[in-house]
């Protein structure tokens, strides 16, 4: 079996619908499409969180949120965490970022230690694990206070040395239109959805990036793992034309949302009907500028994943290139009145997940859909299979997907889990929550979906099977104890997995056994018969000298 290389693309904010393979009745993505033609399309693949950070470093670590500790955005991950980077090189494979991994490094834990940041380690620690080729992590917002993110950003300078004159170019043309009056019309109002970017559009953020994932593979030697991870279509919520006006508001679809959703809510979800976001979403002014905007920004990023297509095979390298396509968490767009992505109802914490194998072993499920219960964290491991090496499964909490390519049938897992800790936010302040009260866990196990609220508030549950868009809570029907108590015993079952003894594995331990007794560390014997002579030979035989205390 031959050593492919990996291209993992990642969208941000891409959600699972917005794709013509998957039933999208107004976006055509036929480059999305050419891929699942190849391969092999995940229908119930969940993040573990529906927030970028988190999100994103449960993929890159292949573990849990509640094991890596980064549950909110800014939030860094602790110092010696094992990621996908770290699993590779292990096996032989080079792991390299082209873009966001919205990663906050752990410098605290870097000075305890002396861990220099500009040294190899220091830098894969400070970059979640890969060897950057190109870092950017897109969100180069200006404000009173400064940039919200303070680091360099490669884009930037780009769009400097191509005569965009500006100290901030990403906000002032790639994120902003111009009005009437000729003043900025800036993409953070959602006003301004439907103009098109001031930026040619070659220049834009997507087609810039593909070209610095181009640069890279010309003069990568393998195997490599190459994480290509697109900003978009993350608001803001404007793009170049002619991207912008390919679509209107005839093509927005019906908010999937009911007014029973709002007849005495969960008190969480209340409030995050009640947000700022929200209410923007409640308007169907919004949606029809907004939505038709996301929709350009994804058919951008479709046909720039054609360019990258088209160079791996007019390169030859398209025979030896697995390709992963997946996002980070999804968009309400005012389904169930909420806007962004901060509960678990499917628009929120379901994404795309495609996989192409060249391989002959994967030839049996080309175009085919899957419907397993998939996890983000299942990418890590399925690349360290992909590389040849050893799952480390007492590390790795995913599981390869290797067998679902090939076309197996495995044992597989019976629910998907998905986390979020609000306790940064106003909403948590809002409810009066300590932090620690404010984490919700999801469980699905392909029917019932259950959340759980960690500050004392009755669950939530949908039936998917007679409820598919989620629109009535039953988690206050007495009628439904038995279904939630079974939910319970397995969000219990999850809570008590191995998660934490990461530095020895199960072969590790089992190797353990008896060996402290083959270096003399025998107690409890009564006169030394109940263990083989071997282990009391130097405990036995004439003594030295007799000591006389006297």
């Amino acid at each position: 079996m031959t050593t492919p290389n990996i291209l993992f693309i990642m969208y941000d904010q891409l959600r699972f619908d917005y794709l013509s393979c998957a039933g999208h009745p107004h976006l055509h993505t036929p480059n999305f499409d050419r891929v699942a033609a190849r391969g092999v399309r995940f229908t119930n693949a969940y993040v573990q969180a529906t927030q970028c950070g988190p999100s994103r470093m449960s993929t890159y670590t292949g573990r849990y949120v509640a094991s890596h500790g980064a549950c909110f955005n800014g939030i860094p991950l602790r110092l010696g965490e094992m990621t996908m980077g770290d699993h590779l090189r292990a096996a032989g494979m080079g792991c390299w970022l082209i873009g966001k991994t919205h990663m906050k490094a752990d410098a605290d834990g870097m000075a305890r230690l002396g861990l220099a940041p500009d040294s190899e380690i220091g830098v894969r620690q400070s970059e979640c694990g890969f060897d950057p080729w190109v870092r950017d992590d897109g969100l180069w917002g200006q404000g009173p206070d400064g940039f919200y993110d303070e680091k360099r950003s490669p884009y930037n300078e780009y769009l400097k040395s191509k005569g965009y004159a500006s100290d901030n170019p990403w906000a002032d043309f790639a994120n902003a239109g111009v009005d009437e009056a000729g003043d900025i019309a800036s993409g953070w109002m959602f006003t301004n959805a439907d103009r098109p970017a001031n930026i040619r559009e070659e220049d834009s953020e997507t087609p810039w990036l593909t070209r610095e994932a181009i640069r890279f593979v010309d003069q990568a030697t393998g195997p490599w793992c190459a994480h290509v991870s697109y900003i978009k279509p993350h608001w803001p919520y404007i793009v170049p034309a002619p991207y912008h006006d390919l679509f209107g508001p005839e093509h927005v679809p019906l908010p999937m949302r009911s007014d029973g959703e709002r007849a005495d809510p969960h008190p969480i979800y209340a409030a995050y009907m009640g947000n700022k976001i929200s209410h923007a979403f409640q308007r169907d002014e919004v949606r029809d500028k907004v939505i038709p905007a996301y929709m350009g920004l994804i058919k951008q990023c479709d046909d720039q994943l054609g360019v990258l297509l088209d160079h791996l095979e007019a390169t030859g390298q398209a025979d030896n290139t697995v390709i992963v396509l997946t996002s980070d968490h999804g968009d309400y767009l005012g389904d169930h009145w909420l806007g962004e992505k901060d509960m678990f109802h499917d628009p929120s914490v379901k994404v795309p997940l495609i996989i192409y194998d060249p391989r002959p072993e994967a030839d049996a499920t080309r175009g085919t859909v899957c419907d397993a219960l998939v996890e983000a964290i299942d990418l890590a491991p399925t690349f360290v299979e992909m590389a040849g090496g050893v799952v480390a499964d007492h590390i790795l909490e995913g599981r390869s997907l290797m067998p679902w390519l090939r076309g197996e049938v495995p044992i597989w897992r019976q629910f998907v889990i998905s986390e979020y800790d609000f306790s940064p936010t106003p909403t948590c302040a809002a409810l009066g929550l300590d932090p620690r009260e404010a984490r919700l866990f999801m469980l699905f196990d392909g029917r019932w979906k259950l959340v759980h609220s960690e500050a004392g508030y009755r669950p939530m549950l949908f039936d998917l099977q007679s409820d598919p868009q989620e629109l009535q809570d039953l988690g206050a029907d007495p009628a439904q104890a038995d279904q939630i108590n079974r939910l319970y015993d397995l969000l219990g079952q999850w809570g008590r997995r191995m998660a934490q003894r990461v530095t020895r594995s199960d072969d590790d331990i089992r190797a353990m056994r008896g060996k402290s007794a083959r270096k003399g560390i025998l107690p409890f014997l009564y006169d030394g018969s109940e263990v083989p002579d071997a282990l009391t030979v130097k405990y036995r035989g004439p003594a030295s000298a007799r000591y006389d205390r006297d």
